[in-house]
C-alpha cells in the first residue's frame, strides 16, 4: 500500500482531516460532526468515491439527510421525544407540541469535534476526534465524553467509538452510524444486497418499532424483505431494521453491497448490534443513488424498550466501545 499519510485540511471554511495511502485510497472526515465526507478508492476506471457524503461546506453545516452522522447518545428516533429511565420521565422537547415533536440521531451531528490525535506510519493512518458536548440538558440530565476514531489500513476503514459516562448517575447511551454508500453511478435497482439477519424489526409509519415481541418477525415470514441470500434490490423500498445478525468466524457481522456489472463490492462490518438499511427514497437529493447501511448498537426508540434496557445502560465512570468499518473488494 505504501506509506500512509494523515493531515489537516479544509473544505471551504470547514476544517477536515485527510487520511490516505500510497495506493490511492483517500478518506476525508469533517471535524463538524466527525462525519465521513469521502472515501475514494482506486478502480480500473479511475478513483471512485464510495461515500455519498456532504459535497461542500454548506452541506457539512446544514447536514442534509444526516449523511454519515455519528449518532450518540441514541440512534434513530425517540417516540414523541419522551422516555423513562430509572423511574424518571424525560422530555427532550419541553414546550413543543404536536407534529413538531421529533428527536432523532442524538446530539452531536452539529458539534465541532477536536482533533485529539492524528498519526500515520507504514501500517496505517488514523484520527481521533473528541467532544464533551453531551452534557445535562432538557430531557437528558447526563454527561458523556465521546471519542470517534477513524483508521485506514490494509483492511479498509475502521470506525471505533468510545462513550464514557462522566456523570454521577447511570445514563441511557448507545451508538449508531448513518452512512450512505454507493458501488457505481446511478440508481440502486441493479445493485445486489446481502443482510445476514434472521429477524426483521416491524415498525410503524414513524419508524418506531412495535411494542414488545410484536416488533420481531422471522424473515421466513417476510420474504419480500429477506436479503439473507444476496439478491438484486430491484424496486424494493427499504427503510428497515434487521436483528439477530449472523457472526462470521472472525467475529465480524458483514452486510454486503455489490455491483454485478463491474464486480465491485463493499462490506459494512460490525461486531454486534443491529443493521438498518435505507434505499434513500425520501432524501432531498440523490434519491435511490446510494444505500444507507447503518450499524447500530440497538434499535431506534431503545430508550423506551425494556428489551433494550441492559444494552443502553452506561454506569457512572464506565465506558463502552463499538467498532464497525468498511471493506472494499475490487474485481
Amino acid at each position: 500500500m505504501g506509506r500512509y499519510a494523515a493531515e489537516r485540511a479544509a473544505l471551504g471554511a470547514q476544517p477536515i482531516v485527510v487520511l490516505q495511502d500510497g495506493a490511492g485510497r483517500c478518506v476525508r472526515v469533517a471535524c463538524h460532526g466527525a462525519a465521513l465526507i469521502g472515501f475514494e478508492v482506486p478502480r480500473a476506471d479511475g478513483a471512485f468515491d464510495i461515500a455519498a457524503g456532504y459535497r461542500d461546506e454548506a452541506e457539512i453545516v446544514a447536514r442534509p439527510s444526516s449523511r454519515f452522522a455519528i449518532m450518540v447518545p441514541f440512534g434513530g428516533r425517540i417516540a414523541d421525544a419522551r422516555y423513562t429511565f430509572d423511574g424518571q420521565t424525560q422530555d427532550l422537547q419541553p414546550g413543543v407540541e404536536g407534529a413538531a415533536r421529533a428527536s432523532r440521531h442524538g446530539f452531536v451531528r452539529g458539534v465541532d469535534f477536536e482533533v485529539a490525535s492524528l498519526q500515520a506510519d507504514e501500517h496505517s493512518a488514523h484520527v481521533a476526534l473528541t467532544t464533551s458536548a453531551i452534557r445535562p440538558q432538557p430531557g437528558y440530565p447526563h454527561a458523556i465524553d465521546l471519542t470517534v476514531t477513524y483508521t485506514l489500513d490494509t483492511g479498509g476503514l475502521t470506525l471505533e467509538v468510545c462513550m464514557r459516562n462522566v456523570g454521577d448517575n447511570a445514563a441511557p447511551c448507545f451508538f449508531g452510524w448513518h452512512p450512505y454508500f454507493r458501488v457505481t453511478e446511478g440508481e440502486v435497482d441493479s445493485w445486489v444486497l446481502q443482510v445476514p439477519a434472521e429477524v426483521l424489526v416491524r415498525a410503524d409509519a414513524n419508524l418506531i418499532a412495535l411494542p414488545g415481541a410484536s416488533a420481531y418477525v422471522p424473515l421466513d415470514d417476510a420474504p419480500a424483505l429477506d436479503f439473507r441470500e444476496p439478491r438484486v434490490i430491484g424496486d424494493t423500498i427499504l427503510d428497515q431494521g434487521y436483528v439477530d445478525l449472523d457472526t462470521e468466524t472472525d467475529g465480524r457481522i458483514r452486510t454486503r453491497l455489490h455491483d454485478p456489472a463491474s464486480g465491485f463490492a463493499i462490506t459494512v462490518w460490525q461486531e454486534r448490534g443491529m443493521m438498518h438499511t435505507f434505499t434513500a427514497d425520501t432524501i432531498s437529493s440523490g434519491v435511490r443513488q446510494s444505500v444507507a447501511l447503518e450499524p447500530m448498537e440497538c434499535m431506534a426508540n431503545a430508550f423506551n424498550r425494556p428489551d433494550c434496557a441492559e444494552t443502553i445502560r452506561l454506569e457512572p465512570g464506565a465506558e463502552r466501545r463499538f467498532c464497525c468499518g468498511v471493506e472494499v473488494e475490487t474485481a
